[in-house]
C-alpha cells in the first residue's frame, strides 16, 4: 500500500502545555492494524475535549490525534470480513484515546473494532448518532427491558448534550413521555422540538436534598451527568423503576442511602460504550438504522470542518454545545 499524506488535528505536549494544530501526516506512521480507512466524517464528544487538553486519564502519550468516532471507506484490508470500498463505522475501543483517531483523514485499526455501515444509514447520519447516540441506544436497550411506555414518565438529564438529546428523540419515537432536565432555558424550544413533553430546570433538580427518599414521579431515567441530579433521580423513581447512568460531568459520587433500592426495588444500570461487545454493538447499530432511527435526526447536529475543531472543543468543555457536532473530514 502506498504511503498517503493526509491532514489531521494534532495535539502536541510542549513544555507542559498542550498545543493543537492542523498537520500533514503520513499513513505509514499510523499504528499497526489490519484495516486502513479513509475518514469521511467524525464527531465531537466530551472525551475528545479531554484528550485535546492533555487529560492523561484519557490519552497518555502525545503528539496525538483525538476523535473517538469515525465513519468512512475501507482503503486497504487484511481481513476477510472487509473489502476495499466497504463503508464502515468505528466507535469506542481505543480509537482517539491512545490510538490515532477520527480527527485525521485516515485511521488504521484492528478489524475487531470495525462495524459495516448498516443499510438505512449514511456515513454522515452514522456520525450524527456517533458514540453519544450509540450510548443513548445502549441506555434505551437496557431501560426498555424494565420500563414500558405505559409505566410512566422517563426523565433525561443533560438533555441538550449529545447523549441526552439523542435519548430524548429516541424515547419520543418509541412512545415514552419524556421529561428533560436542562440548565439552558434558551434551548427549551429545541428540547420541545425533539420530543420533550416536559422540561425541568437543572438548578432546581440538582439541589441537595438529605431526605433518603422523595415523592415517586418517574418510571425510569437516563442520566448523563451524575452527582446530585442522579441522587435525586434515584430518590424520585417509582417502585420497580430503573435508571441508566453513563456520565460523571457533575460528580462521580453518590450520596444517598440504600432505601430507594430496597423499599422501591430500584435498578441502577451502568452504561459504557467503549468496550461494548461486538455482537451487541452490531445489534444496537442495526436498531439505530431502522426502527430506532430518529425521525428528526437531521435536526440534531451542527457540521464543522477540521479547521473549526479547536473552537468546538472549547465550547463542549464549557457545556455550550447542543445536540451533536460532526466534522466533515473531506473539506
Amino acid at each position: 500500500m502506498e504511503n498517503i499524506e493526509y491532514k489531521a488535528f494534532v495535539v502536541e505536549e510542549i513544555e507542559g502545555k498542550f498545543i493543537p494544530s492542523i498537520k500533514n501526516l503520513q499513513t505509514d506512521d499510523l499504528p499497526v492494524g489490519n484495516i486502513l480507512i479513509r475518514v469521511n466524517y467524525s464527531s465531537l464528544n466530551y472525551k475528545d475535549g479531554l484528550s485535546a487538553i492533555g487529560n492523561k486519564g484519557v490519552t497518555k502519550k502525545y503528539p496525538h490525534t483525538p476523535g473517538i468516532d469515525a465513519a468512512g471507506e475501507v482503503v486497504s484490508s487484511e481481513s476477510e470480513n472487509f473489502k476495499v470500498g466497504d463503508k464502515v463505522i468505528v466507535t469506542g475501543n481505543d480509537l482517539g484515546m491512545n490510538t490515532s483517531g477520527g480527527f485525521g483523514q485516515y485511521i488504521r485499526v484492528p478489524a475487531e473494532w470495525v462495524v459495516k455501515l448498516p443499510e438505512g444509514l449514511s456515513l454522515k447520519e452514522s456520525m450524527i448518532i456517533g458514540t453519544a447516540g450509540f450510548t443513548a441506544g445502549i441506555s434505551l436497550s437496557r431501560l426498555t427491558e424494565l420500563v414500558k411506555p405505559t409505566d410512566g414518565k422517563i426523565v433525561v438529564s443533560g438533555a441538550t448534550g449529545g447523549v441526552g438529546s439523542v435519548a430524548v428523540s429516541l424515547l419520543n419515537q418509541l412512545g415514552y413521555q419524556t421529561t428533560a432536565i436542562s440548565g439552558k432555558e434558551n434551548e427549551y424550544p429545541f428540547l420541545k422540538s425533539i420530543g420533550a413533553t416536559e422540561i425541568l430546570s437543572r438548578s432546581e433538580f440538582e439541589m441537595v436534598d438529605k431526605k433518603p427518599i422523595l415523592s415517586a414521579k418517574f418510571a425510569g431515567a437516563i442520566d448523563t451527568v451524575g452527582g446530585p441530579i442522579l441522587d435525586n433521580i434515584i430518590k424520585s423513581l417509582q417502585p420497580l423503576g430503573a435508571v441508566t447512568t453513563c456520565g460523571s460531568v457533575s460528580s462521580t459520587q453518590l450520596n444517598l442511602t440504600v432505601f430507594p433500592f430496597i423499599l422501591r426495588g430500584i435498578s441502577l444500570i451502568g452504561v459504557s460504550s467503549q468496550n461494548y461487545p461486538l455482537h451487541l454493538r452490531k445489534s444496537i447499530w442495526l436498531k439505530l438504522s431502522n426502527e430506532w432511527k430518529p425521525e428528526n435526526l437531521m435536526e440534531l447536529y451542527t457540521e464543522i470542518s477540521i479547521d473549526e475543531i479547536e473552537n468546538a472543543i472549547h465550547q463542549i468543555l464549557q457545556g455550550k454545545l447542543k445536540g451533536r457536532t460532526i466534522i466533515n473530514m473531506l473539506k
